[in-house]
């Protein structure tokens, strides 16, 4: 690593100002404090010396989404040999699966850093660390047979006009890995719907877990009728005979879905790994959680009045099916987009539940309401922790009166 250190050190006097590649510094600079801690201190106060700065917590919320492109690329190759009809060992189906996660990954990647390193250039900035994140995360919300073409498009979009025009990292309002993803959904919604999240062969199709109950057939329907059922979310899930949507079987996430989203216990890890750390607010989930619940309840009491099945969706189901815990462990809680007082963690991810429920129970036509749920609140967080902070200096005048 010392040989390594030394060339990085050597070559940085090429970038120096008035040198010839003086324009490209902050690339060299970003590829330095990557790969080694800065050597840099501050030099007036306030400030807390620390070796935890900004691209060591990338860094972490990187590590915690690993498991989920191993799983992820695993899933795709479990769901292709079953709906083929082929035998393959645990290996096999990981390398099948990889060899649609990584040009999905690697376009990302080179997309984003297009992006982030041509504003840096024209700013004349450090490189933003939070596009690793948003990289990181956006292949994890697409589907395995997304047009790479179109990927790329969309993850420009979500770091230029989700980051990049509100002046970077710190500043932007939205979440840039769910502008990239809605932006996908609403410019390409044929690859984009979830009605085929899993490769398989031509005239075949995977619909997601949301996508059976959000739009059920005639023949679903009759076919229910003619067993003496109801016609419920786990009803129709149940009689489907392309994959099995059992409650366990979609916690473990052999399902169809987005390549990060399907397996809960690998989400729910790296829930505790980024609490643990203290990147991510257990606040902001719980709430989430408790939102979800609440709603799903509430309108679980009102489905025998629609014949709406969305409306029959338990709490429990709500959590395993689609990309919720997802969006609530890896997306809710980014430090920038979400609110800061611990009064607005609660008020803010309590709303993110409900709005999800109610998203994905009113709009057939939009069955996965977390994404939208996220981006919606993300608007209102600054404005959240304006009034608690307001609340908290009213109670103090008060009681000092």
């Amino acid at each position: 690593m010392n040989f390594l250190r030394n060339i990085l050190k050597q070559s940085g006097k090429l970038f120096e100002e008035g040198k010839p590649l003086s324009w490209a510094y902050t690339i060299w600079e970003a590829t330095d404090t990557i790969l080694f801690s800065t050597d840099k201190q501050t030099s007036s106060g306030p400030h807390i010396r620390d070796n935890m700065d900004i691209k060591r917590v990338m860094f972490s919320v990187v590590i915690a989404l690993i498991p989920c492109y191993l799983f992820g690329a695993y899933n795709i190759g479990y769901l292709n040999a079953l709906a083929t009809d082929v035998s393959r060992s645990i290996i096999e189906n990981f390398i099948f699966g990889m060899s649609y996660v990584l040009p999905i990954l690697i376009v990302t990647f080179i997309s984003g850093a297009i992006c982030e390193l041509s504003f840096s250039v024209i700013r004349k900035h450090e490189v933003n660390e939070g596009f690793l994140v948003t990289c990181a995360l956006i292949p994890l919300t697409m589907p395995p047979d997304v047009p790479l073409w179109q990927l790329f498009i969309g993850t420009a979009f979500g770091i230029i006009i989700g980051k990049e025009i509100f002046g970077g990292v710190g500043t932007n309002i939205f979440n840039p890995a769910l502008t990239a993803r809605a932006f996908m959904y609403f410019a390409f919604p044929t690859k984009m719907s979830g009605e085929i999240w899993a490769i398989q062969p031509d005239g075949l199709s995977g619909a997601t877990a949301l996508a059976i109950p959000a739009n059920p057939t005639e023949a679903d329907i009759a076919n229910l009728s003619s067993n003496g059922l109801d016609v419920t979310a786990s009803n129709l899930l149940n009689q489907s005979t392309s994959f099995d949507f059992t409650l366990w079987n979609m916690f473990w996430g052999l399902i169809p879905g987005s390549i990060g989203e399907t397996n809960k216990l690998i989400i729910l890890i790296g829930a505790a790994f980024l609490i643990y750390i203290g990147i991510a607010s257990w606040r902001t989930m719980l709430a989430s959680v408790i939102g979800l619940v609440f709603t799903a309840s509430i309108f679980n009491l009102l489905s025998g009045y629609s014949t709406n099945a969305m409306l029959t969706i338990t709490p429990l189901e709500h959590l395993l099916i689609g990309s919720f815990l997802f969006g609530v462990v890896f997306m809710a809680t980014e430090p920038v987009t979400s609110a800061h007082t611990e009064k607005g963690k609660w008020i803010y991810g309590f709303m993110i539940g409900v709005l999800t429920v109610i998203i994905r129970s009113i709009n057939p036509a939009y069955p996965e309401g977390v994404m939208l749920a996220i981006l919606i609140m993300n608007m209102f967080g600054p404005l959240i922790d304006y009034y608690v902070v307001k609340s908290n200096i009213n109670m103090r005048i008060s009681r000092n009166a």
